[in-house]
Parts: structure tokens; sequence; C-alpha cells
């Protein structure tokens, strides 16, 4: 008898056969976005690429066409097309002082839950020419750790609080709070010029874009989703306003874009600035994006209300102290 050996896909000198993967989804991934699983099970396919399989049907679950904001259930039955990945490539080395920076950064950590006072500059993960960012820092700061996943996402020009689950469950309860908006979520902000006390709710749709350098942009559009953000002027400064922001939707860029539409961009926001707010940028010498996920307070199951802070680091308090002289 002749006995046939099947080549094992981890050989270094073997590429997997292209072919149809079905994957049927269980605790672990329950409740997560449909663009997250992919961006986690297709590991180097670039994103435009999958939300194109997502629109043309290639992506289906159960059978059926479905969104990218599409919540995972268990059972659900997904068809991932044969897309192009790339090799798999060493782990990307992260430098030290990062991660020994990030263990300094730590607000509160339990079984459950790791909480970050993220850093301006660093992204919340690897990927568009980065080859690291938050979680593969956290995971490398703990590699006993079982399950790390990022609850939600902050760009990465803006620093402040940031919740890791440790969980699959608490991920889903958590995600359940956000879409349910139970999650009180506060951001401090600098605007140039003085913001109206009047103007407490800007609530005007965002529509994303990519440009041709692959870019994304948001902007206001009739044609886009529902976005309201609440601010509140916490401090009259010389030539500026100290504000508070609480999103009321989640949208990507959604307190920057709102600022601008409002009249006033963020300072240090290179992205929807104008030309007054850049020279003022400069006047008071700030380096980078002023803004700041400054609290947070929510309860998960079987604990007392948890009310989380981070006071702005010393670059943004320095700023602030210049422009009340």
């Amino acid at each position: 008898m002749t006995w046939l050996v099947p080549l094992m896909s981890d050989s270094p000198d073997i590429t997997p056969a292209r072919h149809t993967r079905h994957l049927t989804v269980d605790e672990n991934t329950a409740g997560q976005r449909l663009d997250n699983f992919l961006i986690r099970e297709l590991k180097g396919v670039p994103r435009t690429r999958l939300y194109r399989a997502l629109r043309k049907g290639e992506v289906r679950v159960n059978k059926g066409r479905v969104r990218a904001d599409y919540r995972l259930v268990i059972g659900d039955l997904v068809r991932l097309p044969p897309l192009h990945q790339p090799a798999a490539s060493a782990p990307p080395s992260i430098p030290l002082r990062q991660v020994d920076q990030l263990s300094r950064q730590i607000v509160y950590e339990d079984d459950d839950l790791l909480v970050i006072d993220k850093p301006s500059g660093l992204a919340v993960h690897g990927g568009s020419g980065l080859s690291f960012g938050l979680i593969e820092c956290l995971r490398k700061m703990r590699p006993e750790a079982r399950y790390l996943e990022l609850v939600h996402r902050l760009d990465r020009d803006t620093s402040g609080l940031i919740l890791i689950a440790k969980r699959a469950a608490i991920l889903r309860e958590l995600h359940r709070q956000l879409r349910e908006k139970h999650i009180d979520k506060r951001y401090l902000a600098l605007v140039a010029g003085k913001w109206p006390r009047a103007m407490r709710v800007v609530d005007a749709p965002l529509e994303k874009n990519f440009l041709q350098s692959g870019e994304r942009m948001v902007r206001v559009s009739g044609g886009g989703k529902r976005a309201i953000t609440e601010f509140r002027v916490v401090e009259r400064l010389e030539g500026a306003t100290l504000l508070e922001a609480r999103p009321i939707t989640g949208r990507t860029h959604q307190i920057r874009v709102h600022a601008q539409h409002a009249g006033f961009p963020l300072l240090g926001d290179d992205k929807y600035s104008d030309d007054r707010t850049e020279s003022f940028a400069r006047q008071i010498r700030l380096k980078r994006l002023f803004l700041h996920a400054a609290s947070l307070r929510f309860t998960l199951p079987d604990k007392v209300e948890m009310n989380l802070q981070a006071p702005l680091d010393s670059s943004l308090e320095i700023i602030l102290e210049n422009t009340r002289k």
C-alpha cells in the first residue's frame, strides 16, 4: 500500500493553496463587527480590498450579503474568499522603551479589563505602513495573556483613555454598551478663538472618503451617517477656548470634523485645519493634535460604576499655561 503524505502548510518553502474558507463564529468572536473579523482573519490584505469584497458579495454570512458593520452571532457561517495574503513575516520589533512607557501608562487593571492612557503618536494597531501599534506592544508586554482585544479606538494623534478587554465576554458586553450609548466618553480639545457658549450640540451627518493616496478623510454630508457631539466651554484662554467634547455617536474623526464644521478646527489638526488655526498653533508652539480622551464612565456586571480619569500630559499643560498668560 502506498501512503500519500500531505505537505504541511507551515513549511517555510510551501505556499498554502488559495481556497475559499468557511468559518463558524464561536463565543470568542461573537459580537465583533464583520470588518474587524476580516482584518483579523485575512492578515495583510489591504482594507480597501476587504471592503470591496464585502460590496461585491465575495464575503457572505449564512450565504447572504452583509454590511461591514454587521455584528457576528454565535453559529454564523462566514464565507472567506481566497484573497491574496502576503507570506507570514517575523513579529515586528518593538522598542523596549515603548513597552516600558506603556507599563507606566496603566490607569486601571483587573481580571477583565486593562485601561491605558495612550500617548499621542502611537496608533492603536499596526498596518498601513506601521510595523506595530498599541495592541502589539501590549501583547509583547504581556506574553502570558491569553486574550487582549481593543474595545474601541483612538486616532493615532489623540491621547488618552482606551479600553482593552481581557475576556471575550467583556468585549461583547462593552461593545453592547457602546452600541446602546451606555458608556460616557469625554474629551478635552483646544480651539483658536472664542467658541460661543450657546453652541452646545453639533448634529451633522458624516461620510468617510478615501483619497487616491489611501488617506482617510471625513466630511459633513447629507448622505452620511448621523453624528452628534456635545460641546461645553471649560475655560476661556488668550486667543483660544478649552472645550469638553462628548461624542453621542462614535463616527470616525467625529469630534475633529464637527469642530471644523462649527468653524473652529482643533489646534494641531493636520487633516482638518485652516490657515488661521495653523498660524495660532505655530504661535503657541503646539506640536501635536490637542485632543485628549480625559474620562470614561461605565458599569460592568457585578461591579460598581467605573469613573476613570486621565489628566492632560505635561506638553499640553504647558500649552494651556502659556495661553493663560
